[in-house]
């Protein structure tokens, strides 16, 4: 399946008293992660917005392996997972500047008509631009 990866760097604001990456952030990688794999694929959530779908995050699971700190580089590896329906669910590893696995993740988004505000099929184009 169609993977794609982006890096970050941790800035101080990330990071807590003793200079680790604060947990509620993973939230955030994973999101930047996100966004570039579909920006890889022509598509941006911007679009998908305009276009009257909207993709709300039903479920997260991450698992910490190692901690990541201040001005470590993190690689956010994005896969996803099977092919889109109603959901799209996305497996996401990150590593940092040396390769040493950081953590693991997982997120499950709906696809939601912003008109009415509910489940819709994910959009033809995108099921084009990932080969389905």
């Amino acid at each position: 399946m169609k993977k794609s990866s982006t890096k970050t760097r941790i800035r101080y604001s990330e990071t807590d008293q003793m200079g680790v990456v604060y947990h509620g952030n993973y939230a955030q990688f994973f999101e930047l992660g996100r966004t570039e794999w579909l920006r890889s694929l022509g598509v941006t959530y911007k679009d998908m917005e305009t276009n009257g779908i909207i993709l709300p995050v039903i479920s997260l699971n991450c698992n910490f392996i190692k901690s990541a700190l201040y001005d470590d580089v993190l690689t956010i590896h994005t896969f996803l997972k099977k092919e889109p329906l109603v959901k799209i669910e996305f497996d996401y590893e990150i590593k940092n500047q040396n390769n040493e696995l950081i953590c693991t993740g997982n997120t499950v988004l709906a696809f939601i008509n912003a008109a009415n505000m509910k489940p819709t099929r994910c959009p033809k184009y995108l099921l084009e631009s990932l080969g389905f």
